[in-house]
Formats: structure tokens, sequence, C-alpha cells
């Protein structure tokens, strides 16, 4: 039997910056967290003609979690202030811990503005145990070259992004079991993936229009399954050519306390943190 879903929920436009606006599907006034996976921000397609200006977000601090972007058009820029500057073009993923603490700025690369083009992106927040919040920041970048199909066949073709699935592992690692999948299934197909008992289990919908277990989900939504279904089955027919993002993860029983760019355990820690970047403690970085 197909596993239970808990909500579909509706990635709502939100500004964070000035210029920059997203769709937030997590969390919501619905559901907070599925702990480890703390934000899912979808980058909106945006065309940029050919000779743009730069458009970056400019260096901002993390503490206590990972971003990873996974690039779904065009092509990024990442510099932080622990040496680490690469780009990341349409298909890879960059994995970010921030640890005690990172400067960084992200935005399209220099050689993509210059061309112009689609770009386009989502950015997930993946907590990590409090035992390593305090540990020193580290980057991973993950060419789309090196993640295992785990199928390409009927119109369905994925890929294993990280974690353990169908016998393979991805390349991405994190401090819990985290699985994640990609990629895209065209119209009138399906499949099934499987999610393991006890785990989060969660699918965004990028665009396009699916039935999940009987259930219609378009893009820009976020389906959250039920952990403590013991049902395994995740069935996916596609009513239109769809792109999705399938993650599992190990639930991370702690506290979270979140608020701008920092995810940490307690309140007090969260306090510490925005005085200790007020104070220079988490360094500096040019742009």
């Amino acid at each position: 039997m197909e596993k239970k879903i808990l909500h579909v929920l509706e990635g709502r436009e939100k500004q964070i910056t000035d210029t920059e606006v997203v769709r937030q599907s997590l969390p919501t006034m619905q559901f907070r967290f599925a702990n480890p996976f703390i934000v899912v921000h979808h980058m909106m397609p945006k065309f940029f003609p050919a000779d743009s200006p730069e458009d970056r977000l400019h260096p901002h601090p993390h503490r206590g979690f990972a971003p990873v972007t996974f690039m779904l058009q065009g092509q990024g820029f990442h510099r932080d202030n622990a040496g680490n500057a690469m780009t990341v073009t349409a298909g890879d993923v960059q994995w970010m811990f921030a640890g005690k603490g990172i400067l960084h700025s992200e935005g399209p690369s220099e050689e993509f503005l210059e061309k112009g083009g689609i770009y386009e992106l989502l950015q997930l927040w993946f907590n990590v145990p409090a035992a390593n919040k305090f540990d020193a920041p580290y980057y991973q970048y993950v060419p789309g070259s090196t993640m295992p199909v785990v199928v390409n066949e009927g119109g369905v073709h994925l890929t294993l992004i990280g974690g353990e699935y169908g016998g393979q592992t991805g390349p991405l690692k994190n401090f819990t079991p985290i699985t994640a999948i990609w990629g895209t299934i065209h119209a009138e197909k399906e499949f099934r993936l499987h999610a393991k008992p006890g785990y989060w289990t969660l699918l965004y919908v990028i665009d396009g229009n699916l039935l999940v277990n009987g259930t219609s989900v378009d893009g820009y939504h976020l389906v959250v399954f039920d952990k403590e279904d013991p049902h395994t089955e995740v069935l996916l027919q596609a009513t239109e050519t769809t792109r999705i993002l399938y993650l599992s993860a190990e639930p991370l029983n702690e506290p979270v306390a979140a608020k701008d760019n920092f995810v940490m355990n307690t309140q007090e820690e969260i306090e510490q943190a925005f005085a200790d970047y007020k104070n220079g403690l988490f360094g500096t970085l040019e742009k």
C-alpha cells in the first residue's frame, strides 16, 4: 500500500531581499519542520538578458546547519570566507556546512550574466546534530556527472544526489542519513519510489503536475508523508512532464531554534549567534 500523506504545502512567495523573491514551502503556518529538513526555497525561473549587471546576495552569515543548493537552470557562483569559490552549473549541487559560523555570497556567475539565460535553483537547509553545530565549516561540490542513475527508462530519469537507494550510494555526504533523488517524469508515465519506515519522506514538485498516491500535486508544492505510517510505497503518475526532488531522512530528534540565518537548539544559542555576528566573530568577506 501507498504511504499516507500528511500535508501538501504550497510554496508561497517570500521576499528574502529588497529584490529577490522565492517560493517557500517549508516552514509554513500548517507545518514547521521535518527535522533535519528546515527550509525549502525555490528561486523561480528568471531570465537574464546577455550582459546583465551583477545580481548577488551579498555576504551574509550562517551558523549551525548546511544550506544546500540544487542548481536547476543557469550557473551560480558561490564564495565564502572559509576560502571556497565555486561555479555551480545546472544539474550540480553544492553543500555548504556553516558549522560554528561562515559568511558567504551567492548569485549568477559572471560567465552566465555575460551570455544570459534562465536562472533557477532550489535551496534547502539541512539541520545537523547539536554535537556538530560548532564544528569547522566546510564545502562539498557535487557535479551532476557523478550522481548515479536510479532509473532511465520509460520516460523516467532520476539520479541519486546523496544517501543510499537501490543498492547505490550518492556522492553528497551528510552528518545524518539523508537520501536525495531528483529528475524528470514525462507525461503519462509512472514510477514507484520506496520510503524507509520511520524516516521523514518529502517530495517537492518543481513544476508540472502528477498524482502522488492518487493526490493531484502541482508545481511549487511540497508533499510531506507520515513518517509513522509503516507503508513504504510512493506512486508517482505524471499528468504532464514534471520535475521532482525526493527526500528521505532519519529524524533528528532534537529541539530546533531557527531565526533569520541561524539554526540552533535553544533561543540562547540564537541570541549568541546574533551577538557573535555583530561583534565580528564571523570574520569578513568582500562579496
